[in-house]
């Protein structure tokens, strides 16, 4: 298993870091209004390391990586909302469950299908739709006694880490197929990547329509790197 410490600085172990492409102030407003709610275990402090002009995913969660002392990063999208006011707590319980547990997602695919196109197949998690009346968190609180499920891939919404490897930007240049690279990256380096059961959804997810125009092209990038369709 590859040491979490190699790629890039110390790092402060008692750290939440969250890591946020910014383009869209009141967007990314709403984002940060839940972040600064959440609990924060005895001990640990949580900070948001803001990221503009990005030219790519993995561009900007490389540079946030190397130049931020973290043990824990959630990387995320700037239109999302972590609804569970414990999330800090239940990802720390999850991590420390199991020293194998590298990546924690929200929203995943224990088996991707043969075109990697995770919506083309069934995936497990949560997650609220923007309904409001459908959101109700009060006195929520996971168990983590419910346990987890292995997958393949998580969705790039949000993905908690508590170790560092280097995003794949020499292939994954964009906005597409980042969060599967990454996904198999930590797999290949010997680490579980799992999503938790909720009861309840942890996040709502005001996901716009996407610009797909490099999709497809990023989709056979990674189907070669990593053997998919074969």
């Amino acid at each position: 298993m590859a040491s979490g410490g190699l790629f890039g600085g110390g790092r402060e172990k008692k750290r939440f870091l969250f890591i946020i492409c910014v383009n869209n102030d009141e967007i990314f407003s709403e984002c940060q209004f839940y972040i600064d709610k959440l609990k924060v275990p005895p001990g640990y402090s949580k900070s948001v390391r803001v990221i503009r002009d990005a030219r790519g995913m993995c561009q900007a969660y490389n540079s946030a990586m190397t130049e931020e002392p973290a043990k824990y990063r959630i990387y995320m999208h700037q239109d999302v909302s972590i609804l569970n006011p414990y999330f800090l707590y239940d990802i720390l319980e999850i991590f420390e469950s199991d020293k194998k547990i590298g990546m924690i997602g929200m929203v995943g695919s224990k088996k991707l299908p043969p075109d990697a196109v995770v919506w083309h197949g069934e995936r497990v998690g949560n997650l609220y739709s923007l309904d409001p009346d459908n959101v109700d968190f009060e006195n929520y609180r996971y168990s983590v006694d419910e346990g987890v499920t292995d997958v393949e891939a998580v969705e790039g919404f949000l993905m908690a880490t508590d170790a560092d490897l280097p995003w794949r930007e020499d292939l994954f240049d964009g906005w597409d197929y980042y969060n599967l690279s990454q996904s198999a990256e930590f797999r290949k380096a010997g680490y579980r990547v799992v999503v938790p059961v909720q009861r309840k959804p942890w996040c709502a997810h005001d996901e716009s329509v996407n610009n797909r125009w490099d999709f497809n092209a990023y989709r056979k990038k990674f189907m070669t790197e990593y053997g998919y369709g074969k």
